[in-house]
């Protein structure tokens, strides 16, 4: 565990340059400002990727949402048991402070215990009833606590592209390029986040346009706006 510890520490500092203090109270110095609970998860982080084990769980769901670039990452591995429709594995790694790692680790048990929660009910997850398990979080520290859930249901609309259930795919308010794989502006951007350069890249990650491509015009429109918006 001290390695899995010494692993999320560095991508921690790495991404957005903290130290120490960020886990305790800048007043007294020896009391924490976060719960128990945050604190055992930040310490001891439950269900962590280690680095090579990417192929170990035979995965069907993968998720990420922000940038490493940009200081906040969330990316989810997910195994989905077809037969009952329950989350048995769910495996993450993230850019993040200790408030992001708390909530990380803690959504990852939520999802998996008692013998994994079904999949229509981790869609509904919502970043209060993270912070409810963990016994809060600062004020000042509840935004970090939010890319989880979208992570993980990014994860779970990727096992659902891959076994072609588009009907059960969510979009989260993002607007449908793609109507019949439900593929949407955010999923261009994070396919361009991912390392997509030309519609070829476009259309191996995601599919677009296999069925209809009436929209590969909009794809392609979109995905050079989200490679001049990031730099790529």
């Amino acid at each position: 565990m001290a390695k899995k510890i010494i692993s999320i520490n560095k991508k921690r500092k790495t991404a957005e340059n903290r130290t120490a203090p960020d886990v305790i109270s800048r007043g007294a110095g020896k009391s924490w400002i976060y719960s128990d609970k945050v604190k055992e998860h930040f310490f001891s982080p439950k269900n962590f990727l280690q680095t090579g084990e990417e192929n170990k769980f035979d995965f069907n769901g993968i998720g990420m949402v922000g940038s490493p670039a940009c200081g906040d990452m969330m990316k989810f591995w997910v195994k989905i048991d077809p037969k009952t429709d329950r989350i048995k594995i769910c495996k993450w790694q993230t850019f993040g402070c200790a408030s992001a790692i708390a909530s990380t680790s803690m959504l990852s048990v939520i999802v998996t215990e008692k013998g994994g929660m079904k999949i229509d009910d981790a869609m509904k997850i919502k970043p209060q009833d993270i912070l409810k398990r963990l016994g809060g979080l600062p004020s000042n520290k509840i935004h970090c606590s939010v890319l989880g859930d979208k992570a993980l249901r990014a994860a779970i609309n990727d096992y659902f592209r891959k076994t072609g259930q588009y009907d059960r795919i969510t979009t989260d308010g993002s607007k449908i390029v793609d109507e019949k794989l439900k593929i949407t502006e955010r999923d261009i951007e994070q396919a361009v986040i991912d390392g997509a350069k030309t519609m070829e890249d476009l259309q191996a990650m995601l599919k677009i346009g296999a069925e209809d491509q009436s929209c590969l015009p909009e794809a392609e429109q979109l995905l050079r706006f989200y490679r001049d918006k990031h730099g790529f």
